[in-house]
């Protein structure tokens, strides 16, 4: 410290707040304020405050010398200014200290309070009935009764008790209030809410319970008060319980690794947290109730369709070479599939109309909320039909679907927990060609992505395409796309040869999520296409035997199920209704 009296000089061009400065004129501080803080003025005696004050004749230029400045005392102005902020910084350092204390003492008394709870030890009280194992979602009357009215005990299986019950799960929320703990309980199968009293709050245990913690717990069943509110209204009345695994809390707890407003990376990192979230969650049981009923109304339709297994390990292509996922395989050089399209139309002559749901990869660096590197690819093939069989059969099984999906109480629920504003497509669907799409974008003035008008033979991209859709407001069958922009192996439109035989359905919200044709069936046209395409048919001589041997009319369409479910979930990304999303730089975890 300097002595009373004794000089302290700031410099706020060339001084430093910080340990490096002491208050020196060899090495000044900063600022006034700080000065004030290491060394507190003291009248009448106190330390003297002095500024460098530069000579106004002297060059001010870069590099200037030392010597053409001199030092001042500090001015009124600049004292008083700096005297309010320091009693400022003393009433805060002042509250900082009785908050540290404050702290501290509650530190000393939670501490305390631990240690008395460790003390506590709870026991199951075996004179009670014995408890029935449940799921959390389980509601037979016959296997759980609630308990009605009012008890003066905690937990009471005299006359009219409810069900005991016992149930494992992890806990979703806490709530603590003066003597009752509120926990609610999931399992993965549902959620029900758990009331700890007494004893049961004093524990250890309890003081230190954290969200995702895994327990045991043995109670009563009750029907919630009418004021009151619970899943499914009714609630478990504990009178013992176990923790199985403790979940880490404080800097480590699940909600400081995956807090709501995370950095979208941050979150795809930790997405086998996020996964225990309640909308992640409903989004994956929604997905897996999609898929059901993408099998009931396959085995349904008339004529239906047989599920099948085709390769996920190709040494083909069926969107092009440059989305293609090379391999080395055995030394000789395949790739991981597009689409499972070529293989589906070989099981037509003995199998009948076919599907499947597998993965497909695309090694696309498309960083669109609609696009994955790896999707669930729903894909079917139709033999002996025409373009307007493609789409009758494509309108009925998707509206099929949905209806499966909301038939089920439970999953009607999740879909509109998540999506309020989802609602039935409706029928029939809007019809609309390529062509027309085209004068639509025009006529409305959305442009490419260069800033140009469209002209037919352009591919429209994503954002004009969902823009239209979003406009129109309903499901479209966007028909009849030119031959230039389609796959090699999708037919031509007899009346114009122009166009293929080619369907996008386009969904509000999302856009394209079907996209289907008539396939070739003529040799000599299929073997055209190779050459245009400057494709080498050897590989492709099993497909291509499909013309040799009793060709047909047939097509077939892929159904994205990620998409599809983005628009009956309303979820702005893809991302969210994938397992474990893999798209442009991302194959963790």
């Amino acid at each position: 410290m300097v002595a009373t009296g004794q000089s302290i000089y700031f410099d706020e061009e060339l001084g430093k707040d910080d340990t490096g400065a002491d208050g020196s004129e060899q090495k000044p501080y900063k600022t006034l304020l700080f000065a004030h803080i290491q060394h507190p003025p003291a009248p009448p005696d106190g330390p003297q405050y002095l500024a460098r004050k530069k000579d106004p004749g002297a060059d001010q230029g870069p590099g200037v010398s030392e010597a053409h400045q001199e030092w001042a005392p500090a001015t009124k102005s600049a004292l008083k200014k700096a005297a309010n902020l320091y009693d400022q910084h003393k009433k805060k350092q002042a509250r900082g200290e009785q908050i540290a204390v404050r702290e501290k003492q509650e530190s000393a008394k939670r501490h305390q309070a631990l240690e008395e709870a460790k003390r506590l030890q709870i026991r199951q009280d075996l004179t009670l009935p014995k408890a029935v194992k449940i799921r959390l979602n389980e509601k037979d009357p016959a296997l759980v009764k609630l308990r009605s009215g009012k008890s003066e005990k905690d937990v009471d299986y005299s006359d009219g008790r409810g069900t005991r019950v016992r149930v494992t799960g992890r806990v979703h929320r806490l709530r603590t209030q003066k003597d009752v703990v509120f926990i609610t309980l999931q399992d993965g199968y549902g959620l029900l809410q758990c009331v700890f009293t007494g004893d049961l709050t004093k524990t250890y245990d309890a003081l230190t319970m954290t969200l995702e913690t895994s327990l045991e717990i043995y109670g009563e069943m009750w029907e919630v008060p009418p004021e009151h509110h619970a899943p499914d209204d009714r609630e478990l009345h504990a009178d013992y319980y176990e923790v199985i695994g403790k979940a880490a809390g404080d800097k480590e707890a699940i909600t400081t690794r995956v807090a709501p407003d995370a950095d979208p990376q941050t979150l795809y990192d930790n997405r086998h947290l996020v996964l225990r979230g309640q909308n992640s969650s409903s989004v994956m049981k929604v997905r897996a109730a999609l898929l059901r009923a993408f099998r009931q109304t396959y085995e349904e339709i008339t004529p239906s369709c047989l599920e099948v297994t085709p390769p996920c390990m190709v040494q083909t292509q069926v969107e092009g070479g440059a989305t293609l996922f090379a391999f080395d395989y055995y030394g000789q050089k395949a790739y991981l599939t597009q689409s499972s399209q070529l293989y589906l139309e070989t099981c037509l002559p003995s199998l009948g109309n076919v599907f499947c749901v597998a993965p497909s990869f695309r090694a696309e660096k498309s960083l669109t909320r609609r696009h994955l590197s790896e999707y669930t690819h729903i894909e079917a093939e139709l033999d002996f039909i025409t373009f307007e069989d493609l789409l009758a059969h494509l309108e009925l099984v998707m509206c099929r679907v949905v209806e499966i999906a909301l038939a089920n109480p439970h999953t009607a629920k999740l879909i509109r927990d998540l999506n309020p504003k989802f609602e039935v497509p409706e029928r029939p669907f809007k019809r609309m060609r390529y062509s027309d799409a085209i004068d639509w974008l025009v006529e409305h003035d959305i442009q490419t992505n260069d800033g140009k008008p469209h002209k037919f033979g352009d591919d429209i991209a994503e954002a004009a395409e969902r823009k239209m859709t979003d406009i129109i407001n309903r499901p479209i069958f966007l028909t009849h796309f030119p031959t230039e922009i389609k796959a090699f192996y999708m037919k031509k439109d007899p009346q114009d040869p122009r166009v293929t035989e080619s369907v996008d359905c386009l969904m509000p919200g999302v856009g394209e999520i079907v996209g289907g044709s008539m396939r070739m069936d003529d040799y000599e046209e299929l073997m055209e296409a190779y050459k245009r395409v400057e494709i080498d048919p050897t590989p492709y001589y099993w497909y291509t035997d499909q013309r040799k041997y009793g060709t047909s009319p047939h097509g077939g369409y892929g159904l994205g199920l990620e998409r599809f479910l983005a628009w009956m979930c309303g979820r702005f990304t893809v991302r969210d209704c994938s397992l474990y999303p893999r798209f442009t730089d991302r194959c963790t975890p």
